[in-house]
This record gives structure tokens, C-alpha cells and sequence, in this order.
């Protein structure tokens, strides 16, 4: 028979630590949505469903821990004060890439590589139909006739390891061109690379006037991990 002595004592029992139900305690953000809107930050955000690993990545970073509206699992935000970090990342397998166009119900309706889909199995390899160029692909997605990128990188900070892996999701056409880029230097390194990753200011005006300034995330491989900043994020 098990002991029941929390029952006499309920606060007493441990507090299991939440979790990520896909395995991750944190979420890298470029922005955040303001009214509705999209807005692009001057600093990483960060998102998190474990108090103990939001206050140490304000303690990290900088930035006060925060409640923010969300339906998922990481509805603590911490707004940091560094346009710049450096992870770790387990070579180009951390890098994962795909078109996807979401339904109004939530899952999607259109998941493929550009050329052919990916789901579901049963259409998997079959001729996707998207456009083929990439200002028609762009053009359709903006009026949400067609799939955008969905890009998930997977990392730790070089600079606290052990708080676990987090992950940045980009839907960016920008980063998209140039990820081939960031895979093959991965691909380069023996092992964990060591990796910078800013937020770099845009500005532009359109053809028709439009001043335009957002910020794009920008990749540069190091090298491999020193050993002396843990080497390996193995489990």
C-alpha cells in the first residue's frame, strides 16, 4: 500500500515541471501580433510554459517575465533586451522546411516540398500543383490561395544548454531562399555548430511609396561547438 501522506499535506506534494507537449521548453519569436496585426520586435521574444525557465532566461537575456493571450502551452513571453544569440545546433537535421496552408479549422489542407506533396501518405509524391515561380508562389499565399513556408529550427543556447531545446518558427520567403545556405554549412561541421543568429533591420520603400521596415532572422555558422562550452547537446 502506498504511503498517503498528501493527503494530509497537499502542498507538500512535488510540482511537476511543464512541459512542451512536443518536448520544448521554449520558443524563439521575432515579433509578436498587436491588434490583430503582426509586429516585428527590435529584440528576441521568447515563450514558455515553465516559469523556472522563463526567469532564467530573463536573468540570461534581460527582459521581465510576462503573462500573454495564448491557447497553447507557452503563455509566459519574456520581451529580451540582445537582437543576437548564439546557439547550438545538431547539424542540418535541426533544420526542418515545408509549404503549408492552414485551413480555417486549424490543421492544414496543403502540405508539400514545391513540387510535390508531403501529406497526407496517401498523397505523398503526387504533383503538388503549386505555381512555379516564386512571385506567383508568393502572390498566392498572400491571398491565402496558396501554402507559405513553415520553417523550424531546433537549438539550445550556447550560453545555457541545460534550460533544453527551443525552437524558432519562421513563415518567412526571405529566410526560406537563403536556408539551403544555413544546411550546407551545417552539413560542414563535425558535430554540434555553433551558430549566431540576429535580427537584421530591412527598410525599403515601395514602388508606390510605401515605407517598409521589418526584421529578418540571419544565420551564421561559427564552427563547431569548443569544448569548452559543452561540446555536444546530447541527451
Amino acid at each position: 500500500m502506498a504511503v498517503r501522506i498528501f493527503e494530509t499535506d497537499p502542498a507538500a506534494f512535488p510540482k511537476v515541471r511543464p512541459q512542451f507537449a512536443d518536448d520544448l521548453a521554449y520558443r524563439l519569436r521575432a515579433g509578436k501580433t498587436v491588434n490583430d496585426r503582426p509586429v516585428s520586435l527590435p529584440t528576441w521574444r521568447i515563450t514558455t510554459g515553465d516559469p523556472a525557465v522563463a526567469e532564467a532566461i530573463s536573468k540570461l537575456l534581460g527582459g521581465a517575465v510576462e503573462p500573454w493571450a495564448t491557447t497553447k502551452e507557452d503563455s509566459l513571453e519574456v520581451i529580451t533586451e540582445v537582437d543576437s544569440l548564439r546557439l547550438v545546433i545538431d547539424g542540418a537535421d535541426a533544420v526542418e522546411s515545408s509549404l503549408v496552408q492552414f485551413g480555417r479549422s486549424g490543421p492544414p489542407i496543403h502540405v508539400c516540398d514545391g513540387v510535390e506533396f508531403l501529406e497526407p501518405p496517401e498523397d505523398a509524391g503526387r504533383p503538388c500543383g503549386c505555381p512555379a515561380l516564386l512571385s506567383e508562389r508568393k502572390a498566392q499565399s498572400k491571398t491565402g490561395r496558396g501554402p507559405s513556408p513553415l520553417i523550424k529550427v531546433t537549438f539550445r543556447l550556447a550560453d545555457s544548454p541545460d534550460l533544453g531545446k527551443g525552437q524558432l518558427t519562421s513563415s518567412s520567403w526571405e529566410l526560406l531562399k537563403v536556408l539551403h545556405e544555413l544546411e550546407n554549412a551545417l552539413d560542414k561541421v563535425d558535430g554540434p555548430a555553433l551558430v549566431q543568429l540576429s535580427l537584421e533591420l530591412v527598410q525599403f520603400t515601395t514602388q508606390t511609396g510605401v515605407d517598409v521596415s521589418f526584421r529578418k532572422p540571419v544565420f551564421k555558422v561559427l564552427g563547431p561547438v569548443p569544448a569548452a562550452e559543452g561540446g555536444t547537446t546530447n541527451e
